[in-house]
């Protein structure tokens, strides 16, 4: 976790409904992420997809381009939780170099 000056820790909670993927970006600080419901497949670059199904948590490295999608016939309901400096975005926009 994060061990910075001034910092905050946030919580969100993400649906996707069927079919719904999110766009390729990556995250500044680790997100940790719980699974409500359904199941969320993520691709990370250079490593095999991950499917983190109701009841499993799943840590999202920082500084690794992603995307993610529900395959499944349920929505995929999860909270997020991070640590980060105060008004850092949630994520940015997947580089290309």
């Amino acid at each position: 976790m994060p061990n910075l000056p001034d910092q905050e820790v946030r919580v969100l909670s993400a649906t996707l409904l069927p079919g719904d993927v999110t766009p390729h970006h990556s995250h500044r600080f680790p997100v940790t992420v719980h699974m409500l419901e359904g199941t969320f497949t993520l691709e990370l670059e250079g490593r095999k997809p991950v499917a983190i199904e109701a009841g499993q948590v799943f840590i999202e490295p920082a500084g690794v381009n992603m995307t993610g999608f529900n395959k499944g016939d349920v929505p995929a309901r999860m909270t997020l939780f991070y640590v980060c400096e105060p008004g850092v975005p949630f994520a940015d926009p997947a580089s290309t170099a």
